[in-house]
Parts: C-alpha cells; structure tokens; sequence
C-alpha cells in the first residue's frame, strides 16, 4: 500500500500472506517503511492509476515544482511461482526543480526480527533470518544505522528509481539506470492493457 505521503506502509513479501516487511500503516514508529517524498512540508498530493493499468501514480507539488512518484511491480510471467519479486519506485519531475527524500527502512516479520545491512556495488542488501531484499537506486544510499537514505535535487524531465527486490540470490544483480526503470514500466504498462 502506497500512502499519499509517498511511504509504501504496508508491504508483505514473497507472498502477499508472508509476514510484513513494512509495516507503519499499523504502528508508524516499529512496523518500518519505505518513503521516497519531496524535501519538506509545504506539499499537495493526488493519486492516480496509469490510464488502464495497475500502476500507481503519486503527484506531489509544491510551489518551486511538480513532480511524481511511480510505483509497481513488474509481471515476469504470472503463471509462474518465485521467491523472486520487485517493487520498482521511479521518480520523475515534470515542472520547475524539487528535493526529494528516500528513506528505506525495512522491519522484518512485523517489526520482530533483526536485520543487517550490506553495501554492494550497486546498492545494500538488507539480511534477516529466512528473507533478504536488495535495494539499488540510480541515486547513492546512504546507510543510516541498519536502515538507508538518500536526499537528491532534480530538474523538469529528470528520472530516478528504486528497484527493491526480494530473494535476490539469483546471481549479481546489475547496476540500474533510468533507462532501466522506464524500460520496466513500459513492459508493465504494456502487461496491463494487454491483460485488459
């Protein structure tokens, strides 16, 4: 679940009946989240769907910018069952120049077990017992405890994202690009109409 303050505070992986790993919906200082918002306060925001689509949109503006937040996951082949998913968050501004905020912190089994963080070349890994989720950004993350961050400026047609991934053992995960993020919204865009 996609808040309009842009923090994802409910989210369950591999399965959507596996115990949470963002939780804040349900208790905003342990459940854990995973924001990614405009710098400050003085913020309107609407939601809306992608034309046809599953795929969320949250507009953020403010008086020195708009800008959005894209959310999804992609469908790699849904008649198939993995451990393997990822949420993919895609920053863009549209208008003017904004500061934006991402701040990822996971709490594993509703808020219960441990975890630590790795860096690796192309992000962090957050590790707890039975579950690991990998986080890569085009933007750098800075760790901050055992959670992430990350604080950016953009301009009008400029494009960031995030691709969190779950049972990311599958070989090295590469580098991404905003190349890469609209690549994968464009092929989900595409799933949804085509499904439709």
């Amino acid at each position: 679940l996609v808040a309009t303050d842009g923090t994802i505070d409910w989210f369950c992986v591999p399965r959507f009946d596996a115990p949470s790993v963002f939780a804040s919906l349900l208790d905003a200082e342990r459940g854990g989240r995973f924001r990614i918002a405009p710098d400050g306060s003085d913020v309107v925001t609407k939601q809306l769907y992608f034309p046809d689509t599953a795929v969320l949109i949250t507009r953020f503006m403010t008086p020195d910018g708009v800008g959005e937040v894209i959310d999804f996951m992609p469908i790699d082949d849904p008649h198939q069952a993995s451990a393997h998913h990822e949420l993919i968050r895609i920053v863009r501004v549209v208008r003017g120049e904004m500061t934006f905020v991402l701040e990822c912190e996971p709490r594993f089994d509703y808020g219960r077990a441990p975890h630590e963080l790795s860096t690796t070349d192309n992000g962090v890994i957050f590790r707890s017992q039975g579950l690991e989720l990998a986080l890569r950004s085009t933007v750098p993350l800075e760790p901050h405890g055992k959670d992430v961050r990350a604080r950016w400026t953009a301009r009008a047609g400029e494009v960031a994202g995030a691709v969190l991934e779950s049972a990311p053992g599958r070989g090295t995960s590469p580098p991404i690009s905003p190349a890469t993020v609209l690549a994968m919204f464009n092929r989900t865009v595409r799933f949804w109409r085509t499904w439709l």
